[in-house]
């Protein structure tokens, strides 16, 4: 039995919602950088970025889809 008050989960899941966006639009970002390097480095302008950007929320949102299973599995406990 948890004896959290309202106000400290509120704030916990505060903080897990700006942990797991920023997880996410890190992903996205991360994939449209190393896409915009491998397109100067193998001059294939605008290809390599928006492969990457696809990539990176791909991972960004398998990271968000990981992260809900896991939220539902906790309910349920």
């Amino acid at each position: 039995m948890k004896t959290d008050s309202t106000t400290r989960q509120a704030s916990t899941a505060i903080n897990e919602g700006f942990i797991e966006g920023g997880s996410f639009l890190s992903s996205i970002l991360s994939g449209t950088f190393l896409g915009m390097l491998a397109d100067r480095w193998l001059g294939t302008e605008p290809w390599l970025v928006v492969i990457g950007a696809i990539v990176g929320s791909y991972s960004g949102f398998l990271k968000v889809w990981q992260y809900s299973k896991t939220i539902g599995a906790d309910d349920e406990s």
